[in-house]
């Protein structure tokens, strides 16, 4: 590996989580009558991610102004704090990518000065260790590729901790490489997805190898009950002559804890944003999740569900066997719309039993805000069938 490395300002935290939270608990806690609650959260801005604390605490951060901002939710999702400043300055862009630590209970949030920089800077990280009520910046180190490229972290669905095998508690987050002049159609080609992953706590990041298909970026991974791990990812390029439906999504699998990725092939179902746009597909970060429940491989899955090249309509797919078959959807917002990010309840927390999703939405999507919805699964299994396969019967 190329050993020179750059730095990374990370948030320190104080020490001491000392609550115990079952990781993964059981199917009941997200059936039952079906609930949605929907409500806008934030005003006018962009790059949404949400995640669920050690404690259930649910924090949603947003890109709003100049400004990096989260708020916080004690009760599951039914109120919330006023706005906490993570960063502010010119340009500001979040990296997605919030990963919470399982293991010390701290959570990292990745911030960018630049969108879309040729040799990016190194992203600030802030680190909470008290569930994302105090953050602070520590420095830390992220190795760059083994061809020397810096990867920035701009725009992707949040982190997560390994929960099995002999890479148990490690962190993963997607991760991209533009290319030598940004984000720029001619790089397009030599663009890819990957990853980075810390096995010490955060204090040090190294990549994983490049998603097998290149001009992606904008990824999003899960953990499956057996350790495999599903990468999925927006697609920018498609090579000439490509004789695929370019509007759907890519993904591919890895069974090394998130160091290599292998088996690329294109969903028949999930739509990489709005379909239908000059060139094949807009494309659309996008969000996943698996259900924390104990042997079971429930994914959602959301992005824009429309047609025509308009980003419109998020909606939340599902599946019931690990990505195999996603047989149901249902729309969440109607109207303009664009990037989201889905997260679950942790069992024994205020927020057991709740998916929730935080995405771009309003009369503009890009000026409209973030809209926040909570649902169980008794509610996605009233949507509507896509044909790919069957739901459980029970």
């Amino acid at each position: 590996m190329n050993l020179r490395i750059f730095s990374v300002a990370v948030l320190l935290t104080a020490p001491g989580w000392a609550s115990v939270v079952s990781a993964e608990g059981e199917l009941s806690s997200f059936q039952g009558e079906a609930k949605f609650e929907l409500e806008g959260i934030y005003g006018k801005g962009r790059q949404p991610n949400v995640v669920v604390a050690m404690d259930g605490t649910v924090l949603a951060t947003f890109v709003s102004g100049e400004a990096l901002l989260v708020r916080r939710s004690e009760d599951g999702g039914k109120t919330w704090s006023a706005p906490i400043t993570l960063g502010k300055y010119k340009h500001i862009f979040s990296g997605g990518g919030v990963t919470v630590d399982e293991k010390s209970g701290g959570i990292f949030v990745f911030a960018e000065r630049y969108r879309w920089p040729a040799n990016p800077p190194p992203p600030t990280v802030y680190r909470s260790g008290d569930h994302g009520k105090t953050w602070q910046v520590q420095e830390t180190v992220i190795h760059p590729t083994k061809s020397g490229h810096r990867l920035t972290m701009h725009m992707a669905e949040h982190g997560i901790t390994l929960r099995r095998g002999k890479h148990k508690g490690r962190l993963l987050r997607p991760a991209r490489y533009y290319g030598k002049t940004g984000d720029r159609r001619e790089n397009f080609p030599k663009m890819y997805n990957t990853a980075i992953y810390s096995d010490d706590g955060g204090k040090t990041w190294l990549p994983s190898s490049p998603f097998p298909v290149m001009g992606t970026g904008e990824g999003c991974v899960v953990e499956l009950s057996d350790g495999r791990i599903y990468y999925d990812s927006r697609r920018h390029w498609d090579p000439p002559g490509s004789k695929y439906d370019r509007s759907m999504r890519w993904y591919a699998w890895s069974d090394d804890g998130g160091v290599t990725w292998k088996d690329p092939a294109i969903s028949k179902v999930l739509p990489d944003g709005a379909r239908g746009s000059i060139g094949g597909g807009s494309g659309c970060m996008a969000g996943l999740v698996r259900l924390p429940v104990k042997d079971r491989d429930i994914l959602l899955y959301s992005s824009c569900d429309s047609q025509g090249g308009d980003r419109k309509d998020v909606s939340v797919w599902v599946s019931f066997d690990g990505a195999k078959t996603w047989p149901l959807k249902r729309r969440v917002y109607k109207g303009p719309s664009a990037y989201s990010s889905l997260s679950a309840g942790r069992p024994g927390t205020a927020s057991e039993g709740w998916i929730y999703i935080l995405l771009e939405g309003g009369p503009n999507y890009r000026y409209g805000g973030g809209q926040f919805a909570r649902f169980n699964l008794s509610w996605v299994l009233q949507g509507q069938r896509t044909g790919d396969g069957e739901p459980p019967k029970e």
